[in-house]
């Protein structure tokens, strides 16, 4: 899929990409100012992605794929290429994360517009989305209706529904500025026929019954939240990050509101905290002692990241 072509930002005001390669002559050569960017970043506390970031960013600036950066080291930049480059460069340094500045993020090989009134999707939340494919694989050529509640860009309802052609999606979030995210990615991708935004608390707003429920809903508990990376805790909104002293308000709703919105034998795929499976199972027993076929999911770390019931 192709980027977005409308950034979320202004370029010139930000620091965003010009699209143009280094002209003849010109100042720096990029190899040199790629390795001193790495430099400031690894220094401003970043050094495990120091290389990737200063890569990522001047990729951005120019228009062009990483690889070129690794054939093309000694054409010289502009002014004004290494004047904006280096406005990346300082926001980076100052922990701000680079999908916020490139305005996108790869997920489940899509590319989708992110910025700072959503959450950056993460490597994790794609096994999820796994767990609703496979559903869907399986239930196909039947039509499935999915709720995916909470969805901030949008990343999960379209990865499915670009993916398994029986889903319907509804993609719900209680954030207008989230839903303005996921309208344009949603768009972008040209799949405005599968995937309807609807504003909502969870699921009280969804207008069918739904075969499938998603959520990533926030699950970070409130003493954690002072703790988390500065890239995290300073950029990424808040309300799409803690959920409450146990880190399970939300999920505890979500939980109550199930049953007055899900056909029967729904599939329930959560995306929980990394210690928080014994606790989230324990809550599914309690408020839906219904519930079948619970299984709780490790993520790359072997943690606790992804629970599946059905209704």
């Amino acid at each position: 899929m192709k980027r977005p072509s409308a950034p979320f930002f202004a370029p010139a005001e930000q620091g965003g990409a010009t699209g143009q390669l280094p002209p003849e002559g010109g100042g720096e050569r990029v190899g040199e100012r790629v390795a001193a960017a790495q430099r400031q970043i690894a220094a401003a506390g970043s050094p495990a992605t120091a290389r990737l970031d200063a890569q990522v960013l001047l990729a951005h600036l120019l228009g062009v794929e990483r690889s070129w950066l690794f054939a093309c080291p000694e054409l010289r930049l502009s002014p004004e290429q290494i004047a904006q480059y280096s406005a990346l460069i300082a926001r980076r340094c100052r922990h701000e994360p680079v999908a916020y500045l490139t305005g996108h993020r790869e997920f489940y090989g899509l590319t989708l517009a992110v910025d700072s009134r959503v959450l950056i999707p993460r490597p994790e939340t794609e096994l999820l989305v796994e767990q609703v494919l496979q559903a869907a694989t399986q239930a196909a050529p039947r039509s499935l209706t999915v709720a995916d509640v909470g969805t901030g860009s949008g990343a999960i309802a379209v990865a499915v529904a670009a993916h398994a052609p029986n889903t319907f999606l509804y993609a719900l979030d209680n954030s207008c500025e989230a839903l303005a995210v996921a309208r344009h990615n949603v768009a972008q991708l040209q799949l405005e026929a599968r995937v309807r935004l609807v504003a909502s608390d969870l699921l009280a707003s969804l207008p069918d019954p739904a075969d499938i429920v998603v959520a990533n809903l926030p699950y970070v508990t409130s003493t954690d939240y002072p703790q988390l990376d500065r890239d995290v805790r300073d950029y990424e909104p808040p309300q799409a990050l803690v959920a409450g002293p146990a880190g399970l308000d939300l999920i505890e709703r979500l939980l109550a509101q199930l049953p007055a919105h899900c056909r029967a034998g729904c599939l329930v795929a959560l995306e929980i905290g990394y210690n928080q499976g014994n606790a989230v199972q324990a809550l599914v027993q309690s408020s839906l002692p219904g519930a079948t076929q619970f299984v709780l999911r490790q993520d790359y770390q072997g943690h606790d990241r992804i629970v599946t019931f059905r209704l």
